[in-house]
This record gives C-alpha cells, structure tokens and sequence, in this order.
C-alpha cells in the first residue's frame, strides 16, 4: 500500500501537473486542491481527498514521497494493508481540517500535498518505533551514518510548531500539527492493540523491529486466526 501511495503521487504529478501553464495549473488546483474558503462552506469536500496526491512541485513530491517511504511501511506492516489505507486518509483528512479550521481565515489559498497524512504517519511512528534508527547522509562527507527516530521526529516537531510562530510562507503548518496528533492517538492504539512489536540490533547495527505473533493472532496476510 505505501509504495502504491507513492506511485499514485508520482503519476498524478507527471501525468496531470508537470508542464501546465500558469493558467491551466490555477484552473486544475481550482478543481482539486482543498480550499480553505470552501471547505468551511460545506462546498468540494471531495478535495479533503484529492489533495492529498497534488504536490506544488517536483521537490515538493519528492520530499513528500521520502517520508511516506521512511515511515509508512513498517506501520503498514504492523497494521495491515486495510487498516494502514484507512489511517493514511483518515489523518490526511484530519490534517486538511485542521488547517481550515487553525490556520486562520486571512486568505484562501488551495492546500496540496501529502504531508498532513505523512505527519499521522511520523506520529504513529514516534509512539510504535521509538528506538527505531534512521539512516542519515551527511552531504560534505557522504558517510551514512544513524539518528534515533525520536531525535529526528522531535526535531521535526519542532520545526513545525517554529513555523506556526515564526514563518511567514505558505506552508500549511497546521496539517502537519493536526496529522501528528492523529498519528500519536492512533500510534497508541496500535501499540496496544496489535502484536508487541520488539526492537532487536543485529550485529550491533542500527535497531530494527519485529512483531510477535500473539492470541488473537495478526490480520493481515502474513497470519491467519485461529479459529
């Protein structure tokens, strides 16, 4: 599901965005991005959805798609394929209203792209891998070498809260907020409700995870209930 998520944003983007005029670009995101001004009328709610696969540019998508690939399938993973599609949307959605109804009424400017359902993710992953490592490139050296999640998430929380203070563009940070708290109300409902998920190191590398097969036992493909 999160690399058909990524395909879908790529297709979308190259098939639909890439290459139109100013003028058709204005009237396409007319149609399809999520307006705040019309959201709070009842009006184009379908955008909530449609939203979520439109990205403003080629770094805006690629950006995006990084993060749904770090963090989206681990989760998927745990919760299984239906459920995962369920909270992807589900917290893309929360995350658009949350920018409606936060992030003032100074202008009417339409919203796109995928990281208010990207923040439910980072947020469900604070609280399910929390001593997950991520794999870093340091661009003077190009040495990888690893943060643990929580440092990274927690510096990226804080650059979204210094945005809402501080920032005086167009980036809708109030769906990263909102996404994020979704993600960590979820986040703990799935840490309780699913298999534990266990951290191990493997060759004292970075920590991974695994799921342990419990009574009532997954529902996703790779287990069956028993009866």
């Amino acid at each position: 599901m999160t690399y058909g998520f990524i395909a879908l944003n790529v297709l979308v983007y190259f098939l639909f965005q890439n290459g139109l005029s100013q003028v058709s670009e204005g009237n396409f995101y007319a149609t399809y991005a999520a307006d705040p001004c019309e959201i709070r009328q009842g009006k184009d709610l379908y955008a909530l959805i449609t939203s979520m696969f439109l990205h403003g540019g080629i770094m805006h998508l690629l950006g995006n798609m990084l993060y749904l690939w770090i963090f989206g399938d681990n989760i998927e993973t745990t919760i299984g394929n239906l459920r995962y599609l369920f909270f992807y949307l589900s917290g893309g959605i929360f995350a658009a209203l949350a920018h409606v109804y936060l992030g003032g009424t100074s202008d009417c400017i339409p919203m796109v792209g995928a990281s208010g359902a990207i923040s439910a993710l980072i947020g469900a992953y604070l609280i399910m891998f929390p001593k997950s490592r991520i794999k870093m490139i340091f661009i003077l050296y190009l040495k990888p070498f690893y943060i643990p999640a929580y440092v990274f998430i927690l510096f990226w929380i804080f650059q979204q809260f210094s945005g809402v203070l501080t920032a005086n563009d167009n980036v809708a940070y109030w769906a990263h907020i909102g996404g994020l708290v979704f993600g960590i109300i979820l986040g703990l409902y799935f840490r309780l409700r699913y298999p534990k998920i266990q951290p191990f190191v493997p060759d004292n590398k970075a920590t991974h995870y695994k799921t342990i097969k419990q009574n009532p036992v997954r529902y996703n493909n790779r287990f069956r209930r028993r009866n």
